[in-house]
């Protein structure tokens, strides 16, 4: 990989998959569905994305399910606001069609110039990561580290980086009742007392 000067005006795709994101926050981490004030600032997130890698510009990619012939229009005006670019998806009931999206979009990025960002712990974009890992760009996950599918994890010694959604991101304005292992350089004893 060259310096970052030839990396000046390569975008960076953030690609998030709000189910996953979301079902994880739930159930693994609060144990219960989140109120407002405990779900991610997909703002932050998305500042996160431009900040990570030389101040690259962003293109946010928020995929729903839209399957029901619904969309939670207040949630899709927000995340326009926000610069997102909604993709609401529909299938049949047996379609995981979030990740079906989101499969392909991996598949079209390995094609085009760009740094992927993707904001889930699903194992099943296992093979379009791996694919992306080229040596050409910059891949990294956004989850609850503890939660990342473990074959994902083994992709870190390919260069897979992993940005923590509440340490490194900074997407929630509370703390979180957590469990991890946490490096003791990232300890913060403040946070315990």
């Amino acid at each position: 990989m060259s310096g970052s000067d030839s990396r000046a005006q390569r975008p960076t795709y953030l690609l998030v998959d709000g189910e996953n994101i979301d079902a994880t926050l739930g159930m693994n981490v609060l144990g219960h569905r989140p109120s407002p004030e405990e779900r991610p600032r997909w703002d932050r997130i998305a500042e996160f994305a431009s900040a990570v890698w030389d101040n690259q510009p962003v293109n946010p990619l928020f995929f729903l399910n839209a399957s029901s012939g619904q969309m939670p229009m207040p949630f899709v005006q927000a995340l326009l606001a926000m610069g997102y670019r909604p993709i609401p998806l529909a299938g049949a009931s047996h379609e995981k069609v979030v990740d079906m999206g989101i499969q392909r979009t991996l598949e079209a990025i390995a094609d085009v110039d760009g740094d992927v960002l993707l904001a889930s712990h699903d194992g099943d974009f296992l093979p379009q990561v791996e694919a992306l890992l080229d040596g050409t760009r910059r891949v990294g996950i956004l989850c609850f580290r503890e939660f990342v599918n473990s074959k994902l994890a083994e992709l870190s010694g390919r260069g897979l980086q992993f940005y923590d959604l509440e340490e490194a991101v900074g997407a929630f304005t509370t703390a979180l009742p957590r469990v991890r292992i946490i490096p003791i350089e990232e300890f913060n004893p403040l946070r315990y007392i």
